[in-house]
């Protein structure tokens, strides 16, 4: 059976941020998730998520601290030397993670640099989720590294290929650690999306789903979700899916479409 979850970054626009809790759990959900937690009222989404019976599927690794921030919002996994930064962003976003239930943070891996080797640079994010992911195991959640493709919303972007991703997932060796594999990205970048999520379920640890052009809704583009869901439902991943998709009409109505196809 296939989890979804609502980004409530991209739906129920139509509703003040608070509710959008409201809105996702009158559609039949049972799991939200945003991107940033820095600039969110942990206790007021606490709070949302317990008057609505849902649970966070997942949001990303961040810090309020401003002796931290600055560093790793700047260097991200690339450089060395903000390792430790990254580190201690992973410890802040998981105590908040814990209060709020939630098991899975996004880590984006940052801007090529032109300064040193690309070799070096995968290098450098293997040794930072090494750091991360000791972090995290320690505190019970998982980070997961997310590929974005550069031909259409990222340029410039590191990572953009699910094989280099799940290549450096397989070197930094943590339980604590895992791949999100972004369907809209990944058809994007390289297709072949069944065959990936079947040989890679092992190390997924969250989906996000959008259909090609435009990131709306499944079944407004070129993408066959209805083989892609069955896909996911017989890999033997079992977290969340979530919907990180711009809506065409009303959030609500696409949604319910979104449940209608994952269900068949």
């Amino acid at each position: 059976m296939i989890r979804l979850s609502a980004c409530i970054e991209m739906l129920f626009r139509e509703h003040p941020f608070e509710e959008r809790f409201a809105a996702a759990k009158a559609c039949g959900l049972s799991a939200i998730e945003f991107w940033g937690w820095e600039n969110k009222d942990v206790g007021v989404v606490k709070e949302r998520l317990s008057e609505h019976g849902l649970e966070i599927a997942a949001f990303c690794v961040g810090s309020r601290d401003p002796e931290i921030a600055p560093e790793w919002n700047k260097k991200r996994l690339s450089d060395r030397t903000g390792i430790k930064a990254f580190a201690k962003a992973v410890r802040e976003s998981a105590e908040v993670a814990n209060s709020l239930g939630c098991n899975t943070l996004i880590v984006t891996c940052g801007q090529a640099r032109d300064d040193i080797t690309r070799a070096e640079q995968h290098t450098n994010i293997v040794l930072a989720l090494r750091a991360g992911g000791e972090v995290a195991g320690e505190l019970g959640v998982t980070l997961v590294l997310e590929p974005l493709n550069v031909l259409c919303d990222h340029r410039g972007y590191f990572l953009s290929s699910s094989y280099e991703g799940f290549g450096i997932v397989e070197e930094v060796d943590s339980p604590a650690v895992k791949l999100l594999y972004d369907v809209y990205h990944q058809q994007i970048t390289e297709g072949n999306l069944i065959s990936n999520i079947k040989k890679h379920a092992h190390l997924i640890g969250h989906i996000h789903i959008a259909d090609v052009p435009g990131r709306h809704q499944p079944g407004t583009g070129e993408i066959n979700y209805k083989n892609v869901f069955a896909a996911i439902g017989s890999s033997g991943y079992d977290g969340f899916v979530g919907m990180e998709f711009s809506p065409v009409g009303a959030s609500a109505d696409a949604v319910k479409e979104t449940l209608e196809l994952a269900r068949h």
